[in-house]
């Protein structure tokens, strides 16, 4: 405590800087919270997703609108929304904007200036000038607070404003106009869980997470396998393998993060045939594969699924604490005849491809198997983009998160049909609601310290988060993959759904679980992603009597079909939450050609009386803290 003065008396020297930083944060306090996104179930879909991100989930031609009405027409504002959007785009084509001459950049730069002043009246001087580029902070500065009716002021800014134009700058400073409106027009990025798999571009969402100004990810089970396969499960890193096989982006990560596949083709060209049944669903991407390159993926396909399944066998008769011994289908199968014994009836099976498979050791790995596992590994682990995209997952991600009086998680809070929480036994020890998440969330940081050791119990909890009975990430009774791609008896594909699920719908049990999390304001509300809402069947996003949101909409192509939208977001601004309901994406220059309207389709949900302030969020309590430890500083050291 004693070491903390004196760092704080370092920084605030004299009593004038201390009572300038409380009145600082006083004022702060008292000002509107910033507008929190929320968004989930991403996929892979990067367009879809940078889309919405751009478009602050339809929030700027809201304040477009907002700013200047009647000034503009529709036309005008649905241009500026684009230019704003996607400015590079727009400024390189010529269909929009035909003519872009001096007095047309002046135009534009003035009203993205009228636009920034508005966006940014709810924050301090000192915010808005943190969210400048470097290279642009002044001339923005010296424009932004330049007061026009002033005729000296006037002067003074088309002068700055003309030399730029001149200099040729002008489209470089639209752009970075541009990405200020944005970032103040979303304050807070929620990512509540499932970045990868399905779509070919996580690692461009990634990317893009990485870059952004402020967000929390709540891991999501498809995140869960890339983090435990870095750490060194080889179960999980067969699984995300395999998935990207079945939907055809293999090549993709390949690409993205330097994996070595070369053994992985060569015994998958070598030890398996054509195989329908591991055909890639390449849906949209059809096209970009030849016949030759497809039956290639078919082959790889099952290459990964039958050393996944080993490897999963190998794990179960490992950890028998984890009471899976009913999946040990390997075991079960006669590989004779065919056929599998599920729930004492027999099944037989179709599409097999079992060449590498001992009967009598159904789990081993053959040497050319274990070399493929070890270079996979090896090559993986050695990513060097991966490494930090997963070193930011794990500092920016956690198993659930709390923030202000809301609660965020991806899959589930696992309970009983009698609606109480159900408990997870390992070593005679019971876990259950919050204390079940933060069991896993433990084991994960765990397994991230050693990821040169691969077969630990946190490591191996990791592939349980994937698709044990009471993980949190995942909420089913089982996983049943083998089945799917062996049996045709759709029975023996059904994955019941924990309780929970039926559960969320009902306004006492999110109570429960919300003061399970030390949650008890009236206002407090769930936010969870995991399962696409089947709009087409007339979902709602909005449980438990407006209690909980559930914003997995459909991102991905994959589930579109079912969804019949392309997701859902969440905002929460000083006023409350709005759902905001998005149609599938194109392209960027079909939007350009055809001028399209970027509003989105928003429902407002709740619309609190009095304006949130910062004072009541959680940003808010730890400014209160500063606050109160430099009123002690004041007393203690400067009231003399």
């Amino acid at each position: 405590m004693e070491q903390y003065k004196r760092i704080l008396l370092k920084e605030f020297d004299s009593k004038q800087k201390v009572i300038t930083e409380l009145i600082n944060l006083e004022a702060i306090l008292n000002l509107p919270k910033g507008t929190e996104l929320y968004l989930s179930d991403i996929h892979g879909e990067f367009e879809a997703f940078d889309y919405i991100l751009r478009t602050c989930a339809g929030n700027l031609n809201e304040k477009i609108n907002d700013c200047f009405g009647e000034k503009l027409s529709k036309e005008e504002k649905d241009k500026l929304t684009l230019l704003i959007a996607y400015p590079q785009e727009v400024l390189s084509d010529g269909f929009l904007y035909p003519l872009k001459d001096k007095s047309w950049y002046g135009e534009i730069i003035q009203n993205l200036l009228t636009l920034l002043a508005f966006v940014a009246a709810k924050y301090t001087r000192s915010k808005v000038r943190k969210a400048l580029p470097p290279q642009y902070a002044y001339i923005i500065e010296e424009l932004l607070y330049t007061d026009r009716n002033l005729p000296d002021s006037n002067i003074y800014f088309e002068t700055i404003q003309n030399y730029l134009i001149d200099l040729g700058e002008a489209s470089q400073f639209i752009s970075a106009l541009s990405t200020v409106i944005r970032q103040l027009i979303i304050d807070h990025l929620h990512i509540v869980g499932d970045i990868f798999d399905r779509g070919a571009a996580a690692d461009k969402v990634m990317n893009e997470l990485m870059a952004y100004h402020s967000v929390d990810i709540q891991w999501g089970n498809h995140d869960i396998i890339w983090m435990g396969a870095f750490f060194g499960s080889k179960e999980c890193l067969l699984i995300l393998l395999r998935i990207a096989a079945r939907y055809g982006y293999l090549y993709d990560i390949e690409r993205a993060y330097g994996l070595n596949l070369r053994p992985l083709v060569l015994f998958a060209e070598k030890t398996y045939s054509e195989n329908a049944k591991f055909k890639p669903k390449l849906g949209k991407r059809s096209d970009d594969y030849s016949p030759e390159e497809i039956l290639q993926l078919e082959k790889i396909h099952q290459a990964l699924a039958i050393i996944q399944f080993k490897l999963e066998n190998q794990l179960i008769k490992r950890r028998p604490e984890f009471n899976m011994s009913q999946h040990l289908t390997l075991d079960k199968i006669d590989y004779w005849e065919e056929s599998v014994m599920i729930e004492e009836k027999k099944h037989f099976l179709a599409n097999t491809c079992f060449q590498t498979i001992n009967p009598q050791n159904p789990e081993e790995l053959t040497d050319e198997e274990e070399e493929v596992v070890a270079t996979l590994l090896d090559s993986f682990q050695h990513s060097i983009q991966l490494k930090n995209q997963i070193s930011f997952l794990m500092n920016k991600g956690s198993m659930y998160k709390i923030y202000n009086n809301h609660l965020l998680f991806h899959g589930c809070i696992p309970l009983e049909t009698s609606g109480d929480f159900q408990p997870l036994q390992i070593n005679q020890i019971r876990y259950a609601g919050k204390e079940l998440l933060d069991f896993f969330e433990y084991h994960i940081r765990e397994s991230s310290k050693n990821p040169e050791i691969q077969n630990d119990f946190s490591t191996d909890l990791i592939w349980y988060c994937w698709n044990g009975k009471l993980s949190p990430l995942f909420g089913k009774d089982k996983m049943t993959t083998l089945e799917r791609y062996f049996i045709e008896d759709k029975q023996t594909h059904v994955e019941k759904e924990n309780p929970y699920f039926s559960y969320r719908n009902s306004a006492n049990i999110c109570k429960l679980i919300l003061e399970e999390f030390g949650l008890f304001s009236e206002h407090s509300r769930i936010v969870n992603g995991h399962t696409p809402v089947k709009t087409l069947k007339g979902e709602s996003p909005i449980r438990g009597e407006g209690m909980l949101f559930v914003i997995d909409g459909g991102l991905c192509e994959a589930y579109q079909k079912k969804t019949g939208i392309a997701g859902y977001s969440l905002l929460n601004n000083s006023y409350g939450f709005q759902i905001v309901t998005h149609q599938p994406f194109q392209n960027v220059q079909k939007m350009i050609e055809e001028a399209l309207d970027l509003s989105s389709l928003k429902r407002v949900i709740e619309h609190v009386r009095e304006r949130t302030l910062i004072k009541s969020t959680t940003i808010g309590q730890s400014l209160i803290e500063q606050q109160q430890e430099l009123s002690v500083l004041l007393h203690e050291f400067y009231d003399y």
